[in-house]
């Protein structure tokens, strides 16, 4: 496995992808292109994940599919590092949207520049990601054929679009974020949790009617939008299960694929649920585990690898028999 860490910008090491490279094998596909996956952890806008990242990779790598994580400039540059919700938080401009799509797009394009070496299926490059990721991935993944990243990017839509989108407990409607603000006031750390992650990436505790609405891919699906696996937790306290439930719905009325998974119970930032992503044993579900088995199957019924009928190997038996 090809592991390296790029830096978007060399000027800056903000911004970043690490490769998870499958290495080329006379045993597998032999040369043959696979598809792959960039993954973005979910940290509020705060920082990326560990939790979210490698665990990630390593999940969409056994089932043969190259990976890459792109840790997104988020307000803090330590892995973790949360603000102190006493205080106000003040804005930074370097963090504010369209930032973190557009370091999504610069991702697409140097995989792409790099496809030959790192044996990457140009049509078949997913995104992925989870809380605030999967808010970076769904928004990337409804405004990849608007100027906000085609102008910025100067280059043609079709470089941009993901060839499918996975979100794990997404934001992907800030009017119902800030809906759900409001109700959240009786609970004064995920209140203040959510107005100081607004500042990181809008650079307003409330932001204005317009600016929610570029903030939300459910107000951007068109028939350009890739196919979608959603899944949640009907009991999410930080991100209401409805972001996906709605989303699902605006891709339904727009005749985009989609499949959603919403289990009965499970807490936030659970990941694979399991004890390879996990911080502690409150981060374990079983049932919610379940989602990676779902999304395998998905993953092969739409974007399988491109496996001959027969190996060589097999080949060589069939003819030692005759």
């Amino acid at each position: 496995m090809d592991i390296q860490k790029i830096y978007l910008d060399k000027e800056r090491e903000s911004a970043s992808l690490t490769t998870y490279v499958l290495d080329d094998s006379t045993e597998t596909l032999k040369g043959e292109a696979r598809p792959a996956v960039i993954i973005c952890p979910g940290g509020g806008y705060f920082s990326c994940s560990d939790r979210e990242a490698e665990p990630i990779a390593m999940y969409f790598a056994s089932l043969g599919y190259h990976s890459f994580v792109l840790r997104y400039t988020t307000y803090y540059t330590r892995t973790l590092e949360m603000p102190d919700l006493s205080k106000p938080l003040p804005k930074k401009e370097k963090t504010i949207y369209p930032k973190q799509i557009r370091e999504l797009g610069q991702a697409m394009l140097l995989i792409r520049k790099n496809a030959s070496k790192w044996h990457v299926d140009t049509e078949r490059i997913g995104v992925c990601g989870f809380s605030a990721g999967g808010h970076v991935a769904a928004l990337y993944s409804t405004e990849f054929n608007e100027p906000v990243l085609t102008d910025y990017l100067g280059v043609d839509k079709n470089d941009l679009r993901p060839a499918f989108a996975i979100l794990g407990y997404a934001i992907t409607d800030y009017h119902l974020l800030d809906a759900d603000l409001e109700k959240k006031k009786n609970n004064p750390m995920d209140y203040h949790f959510m107005k100081a992650s607004n500042v990181a990436t809008c650079g307003t505790e409330r932001p204005d009617k317009n600016f929610e609405t570029k903030m939300s891919a459910v107000d951007h699906v068109d028939s350009e939008t890739p196919p979608f696996f959603i899944w949640t937790t009907a009991t999410d306290p930080l991100v209401n299960p409805l972001h996906s439930l709605e989303l699902a719905s605006i891709l339904a009325k727009n005749n985009i694929s989609y499949e959603i998974h919403v289990f009965d119970r499970g807490t936030h930032g659970l990941s694979l649920a399991s004890q390879a992503a996990a911080g502690s044993k409150a981060q374990i579900s079983p049932v919610v585990n379940q989602w990676t088995n779902l999304c395998a199957k998905w993953l092969e019924n739409n974007f399988a690898l491109k496996l001959p009928a027969v190996s060589d190997f097999e080949k060589m038996k069939g003819e030692g028999k005759n």
